[in-house]
């Protein structure tokens, strides 16, 4: 697993108006190989998601669905995001002139090419494909 995955490019393949050929490929590679996360992903995506609800974008099916099949990828979470945040991933945010954000997306251990600024078996393929096409 050497991808790193952001929400911006998870949301985009959330939503069908949003998704191009870059984030099919994208999210290809997460269903084969898995990815990882900063850890506040999963709070970032379902506030996203959230705030849609919110504002009539989708509905809460859509975000149940949306989450669920989610959950179905080798999706993890990085475990030193938290540890390293006000030492190496403020070091590094200063040394790039970075935001926090993206320093700990570049920092994320074991994790060397990140998907930034936008997991798997053939069962999460089929769901996670399935589930994009019917509810984008």
């Amino acid at each position: 697993m050497s991808l790193v995955l952001d929400s911006s490019a998870t949301l985009a393949w959330i939503y069908s108006d949003e998704t191009t050929d870059s984030i099919r490929a994208l999210f290809d590679q997460v269903i084969d190989e898995g990815a990882i996360v900063p850890a506040l992903w999963k709070l970032e995506v379902a506030n996203s998601l959230t705030v849609a609800v919110r504002r009539r974008r989708i509905d809460v099916e859509f975000r149940r669905a949306a989450l669920a099949d989610l959950a179905h990828l080798d999706i993890s979470t990085d475990q030193h995001t938290n540890g390293h945040a006000w030492n190496d991933t403020l070091h590094l945010a200063d040394r790039f002139r970075l935001s926090l954000y993206d320093a700990a997306l570049s920092g994320t251990r074991a994790a060397p090419n990140a998907a930034s600024g936008h997991t798997g078996s053939g069962t999460a393929r089929s769901r996670a494909s399935g589930r994009h096409q019917n509810l984008g």
